[in-house]
C-alpha cells in the first residue's frame, strides 16, 4: 500500500510517500531484449559480419560477431526472443516481473549496411509498438536506430518516441570500430535530451583485437562485453558530450559495467596539483560528477552482493532500476537476489518502480 500525504512547505504544496512495512510496488524490468522474424533473417542471409552462422540442427547455431567470436544461440533462447505473447508474460508472472521494457537484442542495427539498417530500424520499431498495443500495461519500448546516417536516426527516434510513444533509445557501445562519443553521433544524443529520454547504454563486441584471442569466453558477456561499454562511457565523458547535453540521461546495465568500483580512480587527472592540466581533457566537472550526475545503473546480470553494495554507496538508491537481462539471463534469479539483500521495502521500491516514476517512465 502506498499513501500519498499533502504538505506545505514555504507556501510550496510537497508531495510526501509513505510506505506501509510489507507493501511492495510493481516492478518494471528495464533490460529484456526480441528480434523480429525479420531481423533474424537479416542476419542469417547477411554475407559479413554480424551474422548468424553454424548447424542449428545440432544445436550449434552462433551469433557470429567476427569469424572468431561467436555466441551460442540455441533455439531457447531464439525462441524466447522472438515471442512477445502467451509464453513471455507467463514467465513474466512467473518472475513477479508486471513490466517489460523491450529493446532489439545484440547486435542491433548498428552494424549492417545503412540502408537496411535504417529499414530494419524502422520496421523493428513498428513490431514492437503493435506488441504494446497487445499489451499496453506490460510493456515499454526502447527504440532501435540506425546511425550509420545520424540525421535519418535522430528522425527515428523522434519518431518512436513522439509517435509510438517509447521511452527511450537503446544504442551498443561500439559501432564496429566507431563510438558514441564521436561527434557525428551527436545529433542523436542532442534529440534524446531535447525528447527528455535516456540513452539504454548497452555492451557490444569489444573494438579491441586482444579481447577476441578465447572467443566469446574473452570478448563477451563474462568480461569483454563490459570493459568495453565503460571505455565508451568514459570516452563519453571525456569528449564534452555531457557538457554540451547537460541534461541527458544514460543508463547502464550490470550495476554500472565495473565504473562504481573506479569511481574514485577516474578524477585522477583532475585532482593530482602535478598533473600538467594540458594534459587532461578540457571539462566543466570532474569525470565522477557527470556519472553520478548523468548516469543511472540497472541491476542486470550483475548477482554479487559486494558488487551492488559498492554501486549503492558510490551513487545511492535513488539511481538503481531493476533488469534482469532476459532472455539471457533469468528474471527469477535476479528477483531472489535483491529479495536476498539487507534492503527495506521504501529501498525495494525506488528500484523497481519509483526511480523510474521519477523519470517519467511507467506503463
Amino acid at each position: 500500500m502506498f499513501i500519498y500525504i499533502f504538505g506545505s512547505e514555504s507556501g510550496i504544496g510537497v508531495l510526501y510517500g509513505l510506505y506501509l512495512e510489507g507493501s511492495i510496488m510493481k516492478k518494471i524490468d528495464f533490460e529484456t531484449h526480441f528480434v523480429t522474424k525479420e531481423y533474424v533473417k537479416a542476419m542469417k542471409e547477411n554475407q559479413g559480419y554480424p551474422r548468424y552462422g553454424g548447424d542449428p540442427q545440432t544445436g550449434n547455431r552462433r551469433l557470429y560477431y567476427t569469424p572468431d567470436v561467436g555466441e551460442p544461440l540455441r533455439d531457447v533462447i531464439l525462441n524466447k526472443l522472438l515471442d512477445l505473447d502467451e509464453g513471455r508474460i507467463a514467465l513474466m508472472d512467473k518472475a513477479g516481473v508486471d513490466v517489460q521494457a523491450l529493446s532489439l537484442t545484440s547486435p542491433g542495427v548498428e552494424q549492417f549496411e545503412p540502408a537496411l539498417g535504417k529499414a530494419l530500424a524502422r520496421e523493428t520499431n513498428d513490431a514492437l509498438h503493435q506488441a504494446i498495443q497487445r499489451h499496453p500495461d506490460r510493456y515499454l519500448g526502447f527504440a532501435a536506430v540506425a546511425i550509420q546516417d545520424p540525421v535519418a536516426a535522430s528522425e527515428e527516434l523522434e519518431r518512436a518516441v513522439k509517435k509510438l510513444g517509447f521511452k527511450g533509445w537503446k544504442t551498443h557501445s561500439n559501432y564496429g570500430g566507431k563510438y558514441l562519443d564521436d561527434e557525428e553521433f551527436w545529433p542523436i544524443l542532442e534529440t534524446a535530451e531535447r525528447l527528455d529520454v535516456p540513452v539504454y547504454l548497452h555492451p557490444a563486441l569489444p573494438a579491441i583485437p586482444q579481447l577476441h584471442k578465447y572467443g566469446f569466453a574473452l570478448a563477451g558477456a563474462p568480461f569483454g562485453f563490459g570493459i568495453e561499454t565503460a571505455i565508451c562511457m568514459m570516452r563519453l565523458i571525456y569528449s564534452g558530450a555531457l557538457d554540451r547535453y547537460p541534461r541527458l540521461k544514460i543508463f547502464l546495465g550490470h550495476l554500472g559495467e565495473g565504473m562504481p568500483f573506479l569511481m574514485q580512480r577516474i578524477d585522477f587527472a583532475y585532482v593530482r596539483p602535478w598533473f600538467d592540466p594540458e594534459a587532461r581533457p578540457k571539462l566543466d566537472r570532474k569525470p565522477s560528477e557527470y556519472f553520478r550526475e548523468n548516469v543511472f545503473v540497472t541491476t542486470s546480470g550483475n548477482y554479487l552482493p559486494a558488487a551492488f553494495h559498492c554501486t549503492r554507496e558510490v551513487l545511492g538508491i535513488d539511481r538503481i532500476l531493476l533488469a534482469t537481462d532476459y532472455p539471457y539471463e533469468d528474471p527469477e534469479e535476479c528477483l531472489q537476489f535483491l529479495a536476498g539483500l539487507p534492503l527495506s521495502n521504501q529501498e525495494r521500491n525506488k528500484i523497481y518502480y519509483e526511480n523510474a516514476a521519477r523519470l517519467g517512465i511507467t506503463a
